[in-house]
């Protein structure tokens, strides 16, 4: 009978494919079918992992006959040190003559190629479960390896670092061939923006804390550890001494073997450890093969405290397992094999050693180890899945898978217990770094003495205690060593609770701590629980009385001016259009119609006289009488009115409000002058903002500020605000805190708007678990309104006084004084008019008297000093024959058509 085609089908479950794959052949099958096994010596016992799944693995094909059911394996097993190539040849040599049809093992790569080449040069199947580095002709080797191949196994590794976004990668191996087999991460600093830091675990001695503790001094939190589940076991307990099984540090151990590890000292610690599992654990046939080896294995002596679990399936203990099996599905498929004894030294290879190595590579099989499916031209295997692993509180839980083709997929379970923050950070005493800074962080005043949290009050303790309730944590408050909030120097050295929080001697800062982008980088924020910006905070600047003449400032300067321009314009156009109208002249003798002599009332003088009484609503006697003339007086009333209405209104509020002139008005301001020092914290949020600021004006007061650091700069805000209240000095600091002093200092003032935008977080260190609960938890408040309630409790103030009412308060002489002066100016121009009247009258009279200019003054200043009688004798022009000439005025003229009268 023919043998059966290769199953190109989708695997089936493995005992209903062993049953299909015996049906035609189980009769021709050979009665005894030998294997050999070359495995290493075990100190301390008889047999390792992979000899005992070797063993496990042919007595549960003998006892089941389900596959193979009319033929017996049997097995042949040599022992070597597995670092002696030469006695791994013999070896094999000896178990050929005896006749396997293949030979599994051994698991080092040095011995392993020995008994490779010989299999190969007598066409021997060869198959292994252990790893081994991709030979340059592979298409003639006869070998399969059904270990996953570590190129993939480096590229899961390498997803697994960038979906924690890991940029600083520690990479610890064991052997060189830790390096081989991490090719593809080794690579990624080309490609990514990952820093790797490779380092070499210590040789010839189990003892590695000297490299963790360098590796803690250095503060290396993502490490990845290439190494065998034995002396990772080792490595955890060495950790765990060390201080380094925090929430901080975050492990992945390439081995495949997680499961084996005893993760019971580790798993309330908060570490997070990451790993791979091959076993496929979910399947039933799996499990109870695991349970069968298991039960099996406890009936052994326990071994000596290692680190490991007795009795637990190791990967290459299953990869074992099932390559007993693939060998044996593929020799179901051959039944006319026959087993010979072949000789090394004769070099004549077994004819049946190309079919198998064939069958073998094409067989499809679901086992232990999930998936196997080889490469048909290297026999390397090119199927398997791996699932991720993580240590969480109730052991190893699956988070994520990973294949060749998919790549990665993150199902992580822990964020489905996301909304359960007691899985993180509940029963945890947690270290809080912060800074007295009122009302934030304050003393409690007390008439007993105080100790440990109890000692502090404010804002900041009140948010703490609010997160402790919702988060179900306790914690432990204390200053800052240095008592700054954190800056970089200029050797890149951080100070302040931001260097707390890189050195994880705290797990916490609570307090003002701006959340800014040099910080994000070395620490790690929650969402800001408070928003603000900076501004100035300034002495409240004195109130300026009303000088004598403030009735003036209802209108400036420049209103005055064309006021009396348009007065002096609406008069001339006035004078002007009175003088063409012919309805504005008219008879000054109203009984002699007959008279040829019209008058205009509006010279120009007059006009003016008009136009100031208008102004001063007052008006006149004199109106217009033509249309023309009187629209020009209406438009120049409609105009005075809303001159006056406007004057009016604002006169009021600058006779009685006191005007608060300040020097500065804005950060402008500040920048353009050098008379008021300014300045803000030093290495604060404030003074960062101003030196990495990129904007003009702010760049120039950096300038400022740093070339006067000793006195511009400040070591914290009460220094600054004392420094406002005594000297002539601007105080550059968050909105917040100028919000709070100036409710509690009426002294002081804001100046300006925010000057930038920002907010106050939580802070904690790179990759700590703390700060997304956190999060959830300011949201939570912020949603409550909680947040608003404690900045009310904590802002509001007494309050400064408010100015007292003006709406009956009397006016004074410094308020209106001015009105006063212009009266007195008004009688004292007129008293010099009427004076040069009087001269000007005295002279005309001493010319057309023919007298002396000082007896017509005496005799003008006689008259005028007469109180009892109220009139005077007008004196009579002496006639002239030759001037008896009618003159008339500018003002008169003669109509025409009329005779003049001689």
């Amino acid at each position: 009978m023919s043998p059966p085609r290769p199953n190109t089908r989708p695997p089936l479950h493995p005992r209903a494919a062993l049953c299909l794959l015996c049906l035609g052949v189980a009769h021709a099958m050979p009665q005894v079918l030998r294997l050999g096994g070359i495995f290493e010596v075990v100190e301390g016992g008889p047999s390792g992992a992979e000899e005992l799944a070797f063993k496990f693995a042919v007595n549960s094909i003998n006892r089941n006959r389900s596959l193979l059911p009319n033929t017996t394996l049997t097995y042949d097993i040599q022992r070597i040190n597995v670092f002696d190539s030469f006695e791994a040849s013999r070896k094999a040599c000896d178990q050929l003559s005896l006749g396997v049809a293949s030979i599994f093992g051994p698991p080092h790569v040095s011995s392993a190629n020995s008994v490779q080449s010989i299999c190969s040069a007598l066409e021997v199947p060869h198959v292994q479960s252990a790893w081994k580095q991709h030979v340059a002709r592979s298409r003639d080797a006869f070998y399969a390896n059904l270990h996953p191949e570590y190129a993939s196994l480096s590229r899961a590794i390498l997803e697994l670092v960038q979906h924690f976004h890991w940029r600083l990668v520690t990479v610890v191996y064991q052997d060189s061939t830790g390096l081989i087999r991490l090719q593809e991460l080794i690579k990624a600093p080309s490609r990514y923006s990952i820093r790797l830091k490779i380092r070499q675990l210590p040789t010839g001695t189990k003892d590695a804390r000297p490299l963790l503790r360098e590796m803690k001094r250095a503060k290396e939190f993502h490490v990845i550890f290439d190494c065998s589940h034995t002396t990772a076991a080792e490595i955890l307990k060495q950790a765990l001494s060390m201080g380094m099984m925090t929430e901080y540090y975050h492990y992945i151990f390439t081995t495949l073997d997680m499961l084996a590890l005893n993760m019971e000292n580790y798993r309330y610690t908060g570490v997070n450890m990451t790993g791979f599992r091959i076993l496929n654990t979910d399947s039933s046939y799996v499990a109870s093969t695991i349970e069968k080896w298991t039960m099996e294995r406890l009936q052994a002596s326990p071994r000596p405290e290692s680190g490991l679990l007795d009795g637990i399936m190791t990967t290459d203990a299953a990869l074992m397992y099932d390559a007993v099996h693939v060998v044996s599905a593929a020799s179901q498929r051959l039944p006319s094999m026959t087993v010979s004894s072949l000789q090394c030294h004769r070099h004549k290879p077994w004819r049946f050693g190309p079919r198998l190595i064939a069958l073998i590579r094409e067989t499809q099989w679901d086992g232990l180890t999930g998936r196997i499916r080889f490469n048909k031209t290297n026999g390397l295997r090119t199927d398997f899945d791996l699932d991720i692993v993580s240590l969480q509180e109730d052991g190893l839980d699956k988070i994520g898978t990973w294949d060749p083709s998919a790549g990665l997929n993150m199902t992580d379970g822990r964020k489905e217990r996301a909304g359960n923050a007691s899985d993180i950070i509940s029963n945890r005493s947690l270290a809080v770094t912060t800074i007295l800074e009122d009302p934030y962080v304050m003393y409690k005043k007390s008439d007993k003495p105080l100790y440990g949290n109890e000692r502090f009050e404010g804002y900041c303790i009140d948010l703490l205690r609010e997160l402790a309730n919702i988060l179900k944590f306790t914690y432990d408050v204390h200053l800052v060593g240095d008592g700054k909030y954190g800056a970089q120097n200029e050797h890149g050295q951080w100070n302040g609770m931001v260097r707390e929080l890189m050195d994880h001697k705290a797990d916490l800062a609570v307090a003002p701590l701006t959340i800014t982008y040099v910080r994000e980088k070395v620490i790690d924020f929650s969402k800001p629980f408070m928003t603000l910006g900076i501004s100035i905070l300034y002495r409240k600047p004195n109130g300026t009385n009303p000088g004598v003449f403030s009735f003036l400032n209802p209108l400036s300067p420049d209103i005055w001016m064309y006021i009396l321009l348009a007065c002096l314009g609406v008069s001339c156009v006035l004078f002007v259009i009175a003088r063409f109208s012919p309805y504005e002249w008219y008879n000054p003798h109203p009984c002699n119609p007959d008279s040829d002599v019209v008058e205009n009332n509006f010279t120009l003088l007059n006009s003016f006289w008009f136009g100031v009484g208008a102004l001063m609503q007052q008006g006149s006697e004199l109106m217009p009488k033509a249309l023309s003339t009187r629209i020009v007086g209406g438009i120049w009333w409609f105009f005075t009115l809303i001159i006056i209405s406007s004057y009016t209104a604002n006169l009021a509020a600058f006779l009685t409000v006191e005007r608060m002139e300040s020097p500065i008005d804005s950060a402008d301001d500040l920048a353009k002058q050098t008379k008021i020092e300014y300045g803000a914290v030093r290495d604060g949020s404030t003074m960062t903002f101003f030196k990495k600021s990129k904007i003009t004006t702010y760049e120039k007061m950096w300038i400022f500020m740093d070339s006067r650091a000793q006195t511009s700069l400040v070591k914290s805000n009460d220094e600054g605000i004392n420094r406002v209240l005594t000297t002539d000095y601007a105080f550059l600091m968050e909105s917040t805190n100028i919000e709070f002093v100036t409710q509690r200092n009426c002294n002081l003032t804001q100046i300006g708007g925010l000057v930038d935008s920002k907010g106050y977080g939580v802070g904690t260190p790179i990759g700590s678990p703390y700060r997304d609960k956190i999060t959830i938890a300011i949201l939570q408040l912020q949603e409550e309104g909680k947040l608003h309630m404690m900045k009310e409790k904590w802002w509001r103030g007494n309050g400064c006084p408010e100015e007292e009412s003006k709406e009956a308060s009397a006016l004074g002489v410094q308020n209106i004084g001015g009105i006063f002066i212009v009266l007195a100016a008004g009688l004292l121009l007129s008293v010099f008019v009427a004076v040069g009247e009087f001269l000007y009258k005295a002279r005309q009279n001493a010319e057309l008297h023919k007298k002396p200019l000082c007896s017509a003054m005496a005799e003008g200043l006689r008259l005028s000093l007469r109180c009892q009688r109220h009139f005077r004798p007008k004196p009579r022009p002496l006639a002239r024959k030759e001037e008896s000439v009618n003159l008339h005025t500018v003002n008169d003229r003669r109509l025409p058509g009329k005779e003049t009268m001689a």
